[in-house]
């Protein structure tokens, strides 16, 4: 089968597109065969050894894909040759990835994809959607009627957080680009902050007097002297993104007012958090509510040019590798 490969950790130059035996199946797996497959920031940390997890080479890249059920192991219930699926948990912890004409998928991996969803759209929010239902609700505990504050509000993981928390029925405050705004307003913002102005803390306070209850910065900038400053009493920090980051966390603050911070990494998310998300994306994905912002096809023998415009930070959307039609 056609992959994308590595055989050992690097730049995006130790990437290479060729033939590899088809993979291995057991009672518990899926054979898939693979029509797309999402390019993701994770993707490269594990490529270059930046995110430590085990790895054996040759390693397929990528976790994200969208195709069709070719076999399904005997304990595989509830998969047919036929069924649409998509997966967004392959390439780590020892699992090969998802950039290739086929993969064995983990049954309680895999999920159905609703009739008439676009399979680029489900694979560009496969990553982004299920981040951000996990750090509005596995982890910031939102619920009805709470104020959430999103930062980074027009990119995939941000919009899809904004849709999210407007369902769950909270008020939500969004902190995008001026230009975004009409964008950021038309998912279901109430308050919308351009991140370029003067005092975008003071523009959130004054829309949130009581202070916010879950505060998510999904552009990694993490200035948590600020957040923690914005939080109500017993308001919760998620922290998702800026891998290096060192911020400062005024500790005084946090405690005295039972407030929190919690990180978390969507790859060490359980099959049962990860289902959860799922369910509520297929949802989403069916009715129409969540799609990605923009979206860039390539085949998947760019894949190397893929991960070399990520590193350089030149992609604006979202890039997808397209491995069959």
């Amino acid at each position: 089968m056609r992959a994308a490969y590595i055989t050992q950790l690097g730049s995006p130059d130790v990437i290479r597109h060729g033939e590899l035996p088809p993979p291995a199946s057991g009672p518990h797996d899926v054979l898939v065969d693979i029509e797309v497959s999402a390019v993701n920031h994770v993707d490269t940390f594990v490529r270059s050894g930046a995110w430590r997890t085990p790895v054996e080479f040759p390693f397929v890249i990528g976790r994200d894909l969208v195709g069709t059920v070719a076999a399904a192991g005997p304990a595989a219930t509830g998969f047919r040759p036929g069924d649409r699926v998509w997966c967004n948990s392959l390439g780590h912890d020892g699992r090969q990835g998802a950039a290739a004409e086929q993969a064995a998928v983990p049954a309680d991996r895999l999920y159905h994809l609703p009739d008439g969803v676009d399979p680029v759209d489900a694979v560009a929010l496969a990553h982004p959607a299920a981040t951000a239902h996990l750090a509005l609700f596995t982890h910031g505990r939102l619920r009805a009627g709470e104020t959430v504050a999103v930062l980074g509000a027009g990119g995939n993981v941000g919009g899809a957080a904004v849709v999210m928390a407007v369902r769950a029925g909270a008020r939500v405050i969004a902190v995008a680009s001026g230009r975004d705004e009409p964008y950021v307003r038309s998912l279901g913002a109430h308050h919308v902050v351009d991140y370029r102005s003067a005092d975008v803390a003071g523009r959130i306070r004054a829309a949130a007097p009581q202070g916010v209850d879950v505060h998510v910065d999904t552009s990694g900038g993490n200035d948590l002297e600020t957040a923690v400053d914005l939080l109500a009493s017993r308001g919760r920090i998620v922290v998702l993104a800026g891998l290096r980051t060192r911020p400062v966390l005024p500790v005084g603050p946090l405690y005295l007012m039972d407030r929190s911070v919690h990180g978390f990494a969507i790859s060490h998310a359980d099959t049962a958090q990860l289902a959860d998300a799922a369910r509520g994306i297929s949802g989403l994905l069916a009715s129409g509510l969540l799609r990605p912002r923009a979206t860039e096809v390539l085949p998947l023998s760019e894949a190397a040019e893929a991960h070399r415009r990520l590193d350089e930070g030149k992609v604006h959307g979202k890039l997808v590798l397209r491995v069959r039609d």
